[in-house]
């Protein structure tokens, strides 16, 4: 692989789970789509701190564009580096009593009674582009279904053009019924813009839906699976 966005190799990280969260090696190019199943919440959150380089690895290194997450010691440095990821979380926080609009308005300002009609329309594009419908554009966070607030955290995630997405469990909340509509959303969307996405995931089908390439996560070793265990989601 050439100048992968992210790489991770031999790194292990003690989070006082069962065992240290162990990832032997694992690269993502630019524009590529990536599944790891088998993580657990706790798991998926001490992962993506490690890439962000929010904290740093006991063993092993991670480089994200480039970088090793431990040479960045610079805050203002730190947060040009993070501004290019972007992260769909629960984790996140969303404003129930604000609208759709005005909190995708707020990556880009903390004035969003009302945004400006430039922010505005930025926040709209976000809505659009994530398939949100033009009725659910005035309504509050906590009038929404959760496909909707799962797309109001994926705009937020998109409003600063990231060059890596990473997803927390993203079909957690969703109803199994929609949750293969949304993961091929999320390819399409990522696809398009040539982003990067890393999807944590314990649900193999919302993994295969999502990403270009599967892997299946060894705890214990921390070495990632691709190949047969897939096939009995793909009718095999």
């Amino acid at each position: 692989m050439i100048d992968p966005v992210l790489e991770l190799t031999d790194v292990s990280k003690d989070y006082h789970g069962l065992r240290p969260l162990r990832i032997a090696n694992l690269g993502v190019a630019a524009g590529e789509q990536v599944a790891l199943v088998g993580f657990d919440a706790p798991a998926a959150e001490v992962f993506v701190n490690l890439v962000t380089g929010a904290t740093l690895p006991d063993r092993g290194t991670i480089r994200l564009f480039g970088r090793l997450t431990a040479d960045i010691t610079d805050a203002n440095d730190w947060l040009s580096v993070v501004d290019r990821v972007g992260i769909v979380s629960r984790r996140a926080v969303l404003l129930g009593t604000l609208s759709v609009v005005q909190n995708l308005a707020m990556p880009y300002t903390l004035e969003v009674e009302p945004p400006s009609p430039a922010v505005k329309e930025r926040a709209v594009a976000l809505a659009v582009r994530v398939g949100l419908r033009e009725a659910t554009f005035g309504k509050t966070i906590a009038e929404l279904n959760p496909m909707d607030v799962f797309r109001v955290r994926f705009g937020r995630a998109l409003a600063l053009d990231p060059s890596i997405v990473i997803f927390e469990h993203p079909s957690v909340e969703v109803p199994p019924a929609d949750a293969t509509a949304l993961a091929e959303q999320c390819r399409e969307v990522a696809s398009t813009s040539n982003i990067a996405t890393v999807v944590l995931t314990a649900d193999p089908e919302f993994a295969r839906r999502s990403a270009s390439r599967v892997s299946l996560w060894q705890p214990a070793t921390g070495r990632l699976t691709s190949g047969g265990w897939l096939s009995r989601f793909r009718g095999g």
